[in-house]
Parts: C-alpha cells; sequence; structure tokens
C-alpha cells in the first residue's frame, strides 16, 4: 500500500469514528449504562449494589475501546507521518484522554453505586461527588476534542494542496 492510500484509509476511519463515538457515543453510552428507575427500587442490599456497579464495567471497557479509536489513528498517522511538533500535540491528546477515561469510569461506577438516588445510603457519601464529575469531563473534553479534531484535519489534509491557513503568503 502507498502512503497515500494508508492515509485515505486512516482519514475514513478517524473522521466517522470521531463523530459517532466522540459525539454522540456519549448519549448512547449514557441510555445503556444508567440503571433504570424500575431496577432502582428493587435494588435493597449492599451485594446488589455492588453487583449492579461491577455488572457496568464491562459496558466502560467496550467503551473506552471505541473512544480509543481516534487516538490510535492519530498515533497512527504519526508513524506514518513524523512531525516532532504534532508527536508532542498528540501525547498531550493521549494524557487527555487517559484522564477523561479515569473520570468517566469514576462517574459511572460511582452513579451505579448511588443507582440515581432511589437506593439506600449502603455506601460512602464520598461517592455522592461522582455526581460533579461529568462537569470535569467536559472542561478535560473541550481541549481533546478541539486538539483532535486540529490534528486530524492537519494528517488528513493533502500535501499537494495549497495551504489555505495562510493568505498572505505567496505561492508560485
Amino acid at each position: 500500500m502507498t502512503r497515500l492510500a494508508v492515509r485515505a484509509l486512516l482519514a475514513v476511519v478517524f473522521w466517522p469514528s470521531l463523530f459517532f463515538f466522540w459525539f454522540l457515543g456519549p448519549f448512547i453510552f449514557f441510555l445503556l449504562s444508567t440503571t433504570s428507575s424500575d431496577v432502582c427500587p428493587r435494588l435493597e442490599t449492599r451485594a446488589e449494589f455492588l453487583a449492579a456497579a461491577n455488572g457496568a464495567l464491562p459496558m466502560l471497557a467496550v467503551q473506552d475501546l471505541l473512544y480509543a479509536v481516534p487516538i490510535l489513528c492519530l498515533i497512527l498517522w504519526q508513524r506514518l507521518l513524523p512531525d516532532p511538533v504534532r508527536a508532542r500535540h498528540i501525547v498531550t491528546c493521549v494524557k487527555l484522554f487517559g484522564v477523561t477515561v479515569v473520570t468517566g469510569a469514576l462517574w459511572a461506577y460511582g452513579s451505579s453505586l448511588l443507582c440515581d438516588g432511589y437506593g439506600q445510603p449502603f455506601f460512602s457519601p464520598a461517592w455522592q461527588w461522582t455526581s460533579y464529575l461529568p462537569l470535569v469531563s467536559i472542561v478535560i473534553n473541550i481541549p481533546l476534542y478541539v486538539l483532535t479534531f486540529s490534528l486530524g484535519r492537519g494528517y488528513s489534509m493533502r500535501e499537494d494542496a495549497p495551504d489555505t491557513a495562510h493568505p498572505d503568503q505567496n505561492t508560485p
């Protein structure tokens, strides 16, 4: 395969995964991972709460694997077209993504223990603080999304296309 074909293939994977997994995925996974109001009143023991929370862990693992697809595409693009400036930005993306994964896992696990407020207080009140983690996640995700989008745009642009970012330059 030529370098151009690999770049095109990565772009075909990157852009849909960025849109569907990062922008639409959180809403779908939120709907799938929350415990319904019919189940919550039936959870009466500490063991039932733990079973419900631990049942969310496989969903979190699958969710994080799907969310990692755009980051993996950026890493592959970097290996294909090395650039030291972009490499630092990709490392920043990976770090932000790691923080987002941990924050999301704590929030999902904590909200499973709280069971949307319908259950009894079997666990430490510290788990109630996890309800603020979506705000923290938004603060982390906004720069992550912007950086990932800009890196993806930079990598998926054609090299032979004129640079439209600098209209002041005179190109022959």
